[in-house]
């Protein structure tokens, strides 16, 4: 299992809510972003997400194929970010 998503469901984070996040990090990594860090997640642990969010693509990628969506939105949301 990705270890995000493992660090998530650790968390009591619902598979559903888990769905909504890649969802949205794959549309807008900035909100979800915020999305995360409204989680309740002990701090720790809130570094650790966010640190393998923004530093690993491959864990994000893996997530996102590993919960069935489409990881093109990734790449079009960071050649937005890239722009900017």
């Amino acid at each position: 299992m990705n270890p995000i998503i493992a660090l998530l469901k650790e968390n009591n984070i619902s598979d559903e809510r888990i769905n909504d996040i890649f969802q949205v990090l794959t549309e807008n990594p900035m909100a979800a972003m915020l999305t995360i860090s409204q989680l309740g997640l002990p701090q720790e642990q809130l570094q650790q997400v966010m640190g393998q969010v923004m530093l690993n693509p491959a864990l994000i990628k893996e997530a996102v194929e590993e919960l069935g969506l489409d990881f093109s939105k990734v790449e079009d949301a960071k050649a937005q970010l890239d722009k900017q």
